[in-house]
């Protein structure tokens, strides 16, 4: 898989820009803030829906703009295909594919499928759980995009169940002061079995497809890590959940196999545990069971990687945790393309030959550098220069261009 070509509009720092790629390795290179790393951001959003930057879409319109725009043609086996991606400030997103609408912009996950390593990945080590989290999400969903679906469901029913709880709990504590009942407490705890199930419900698809990632990756991470930092004790992963104790024991073991009948088993444990914790939900007016509670805990020996491991285990679990998805979703059939956002800077040496060596057998490798020095000759390849002079109107005047000389004109906010 890689992509022919990328149009953007009103993107980032970009006000259009067009780039045409090749098979093999690519290397963005230009001075910081001049808009190389927005070019892969770009990319990567139209494989997840998400920025490995920041945590909401706001950012990616261009200042004074009210919608940016990202096309992509992909070649996977032979068969092009162009997907689009409108970006609406304020109202909700639109896609195309093939240039005709969907329904609903989450249709095009898995027509690209990318793995992005960058500095901000160091906080899957060392930062909180909903980081780790959201990246066995994105996994789960491209390996089976229809799941992103149930992760939005879920997500959307966790809010409502949220809100009657803090209702609720005002409710109660309202009539307790005033020593009656309230027909509104009353209300608001028999709608609350209603919303315990429909959370049960896609809670458990979640909880297994999660399990079954982790199942599927655990080798891959051992492995990984083994070839970057071998001199390391082993690296192992395993999922920490708050249902665990309400499930057989060994149940989230990563050597455990997934088994029919496990979403049936979660779910029904899942309301058992939420009946067992219902008032102190109400009290606190929070879900305190679930999915969104979660975490993947990482390891090093015996002993939690996050708060022990040293600055470069740390980097060596991060790298180890990005090249563990490329494998596994090679092996089943897809030659992702690999993005490296500003990561050779950040690395020694022994960690930049471990991520040359891997990223010298993929279909397609972008990489961002601001000094083309820290990207070894291997993979310069293909190469943009991306110049940018501040214009008097206050825009970036740009030039993109390659080892060729200049090929695409372009336009960015200043």
């Amino acid at each position: 898989m890689f992509v022919r070509s990328l149009r953007l509009r009103d993107f980032r720092s970009w006000d259009h820009a067009e780039f045409v790629f090749a098979p093999g390795p690519t290397v963005l290179v230009g001075p910081n803030g001049h808009g190389k790393t927005n070019v892969v951001e770009a990319v990567g959003y139209l494989s997840t829906l998400s920025s490995h930057r920041v945590s909401s879409d706001a950012p990616l319109v261009r200042s004074g703009r009210t919608e940016a725009t990202i096309s992509a043609t992909v070649v996977n086996a032979g068969r092009e295909l162009t997907i689009d991606v409108e970006i609406v400030s304020g109202a909700a997103n639109k896609a195309r594919i093939g240039g005709s609408p969907t329904r609903r912009t989450r249709e095009i996950l898995g027509v690209l499928q990318t793995v992005v390593f960058a500095p901000e990945d160091l906080s899957l080590v060392r930062g909180d759980p909903g980081d780790r989290r959201r990246y066995l999400d994105e996994m789960m969903t491209a390996r089976r995009p229809a799941l992103a679906g149930t992760r939005a469901d879920y997500d959307k029913v966790l809010r409502q169940r949220s809100a009657l709880l803090k209702s609720a709990g005002g409710a109660l504590r309202r009539a307790s002061a005033a020593g009656r009942t309230d027909p509104e407490a009353a209300s608001a705890l028999s709608t609350l079995d209603v919303w315990d199930g429909h959370l049960a419900e896609y809670g458990a698809q979640l909880l297994v497809a999660r399990a079954e990632v982790v199942h599927a990756l655990a080798p891959h991470v051992t492995s990984a890590y083994a070839s970057i930092a071998r001199n390391s004790r082993p690296a192992t992963i395993r999922y920490r959940s708050s249902l665990a104790e309400a499930l057989p024991e060994g149940f989230f073991d990563p050597a455990r196999a997934p088994e029919d009948g496990d979403v049936d088993l979660v779910r029904s444990a899942f309301v058992a545990e939420l009946e067992r914790v219902r008032r102190k939900e109400i009290e606190r007016g929070v879900s305190l069971v679930g999915p969104h509670r979660d975490d993947l805990e990482l390891l090093l020996g015996d002993g939690p990687a996050k708060g022990f491991a040293s600055h470069g285990e740390s980097w060596s679990f991060a790298l180890a945790l990005r090249l563990a998805p490329f494998e596994l979703l090679r092996d089943e059939g897809t030659d992702p393309v690999l993005i490296l956002d500003d990561v050779f800077a950040e690395l020694d040496r022994d960690r930049r030959r471990a991520l040359v060596d891997f990223a010298s057998g993929v279909e397609q490798v972008l990489v961002t550098a601001a000094v083309e020095d820290d990207i070894p000759e291997v993979l310069r390849a293909h190469r943009f220069r991306i110049r940018a002079d501040d214009g008097a109107d206050g825009r970036i005047s740009a030039v993109v261009g390659s080892s060729d000389g200049p090929v695409e004109s372009a336009r960015g906010s200043a």
